[in-house]
């Protein structure tokens, strides 16, 4: 079981977590790295470094565990060099057309989740017997949360599992 890739990013998120939350002020860390309106004014590292910020332990937790669980299915698929590429330029393009909804709110983008959701949507396009399930995962982890009071990015969720989906669509790592 070679998960090269996905473990390696875990250990990342789990870093930076430490750093954020032990080292530096959260807050202003959050702020910096994290994706929101300094962007327009230059911190153009945030489309890249919001992916790996997160806003509370269970927010890593969660999103760790969902990362560890469809990454090592797709990294064992892929490869790790092609599942790296499917991760990363996912969440860039995720993170990209996310920034339109900070002209509508100031918000503070963190978070692995939209690229997690590319692979969530790689997976169903490739997947047919479980597409229905997964289209049904990323709906309830979108809109669930918002029912109950939680803020969650729930676009940044299903663009990512769009931008996924037309991966595996276009056959773009075949």
């Amino acid at each position: 079981m070679n998960l090269r890739f996905t473990l390696a990013i875990i250990a990342i998120n789990f870093i930076i977590y430490f750093l954020q939350y032990f080292v530096y002020n959260s807050f202003e860390f959050g702020i910096l790295f994290g994706l929101n309106e300094l962007f327009f004014a230059g911190a153009y590292w945030q489309i890249i470094t919001s992916m790996f910020i997160h806003g509370s332990f269970m927010h890593i937790v969660m999103n760790m565990v969902v990362l560890y669980q469809f990454g090592s299915i797709l990294e064992r698929y892929l490869g790790w060099v092609k599942f790296g590429i499917l991760y990363i330029v996912g969440g860039l393009i995720t993170g990209f057309l996310s920034i339109g909804y900070l002209a509508f709110e100031r918000i503070n983008l963190v978070g692995a989740s939209g690229a997690i959701s590319v692979l969530l949507g790689f997976l169903a396009y490739i997947d047919r017997y479980n597409r229905k399930g997964l289209v049904i995962v990323i709906l309830i982890v979108s809109f669930a949360p918002l029912l109950m009071g939680v803020n969650v990015a729930w676009y940044a969720h299903l663009i990512g599992f769009g931008i996924g989906y037309l991966a595996g669509f276009f056959k773009v790592l075949r």
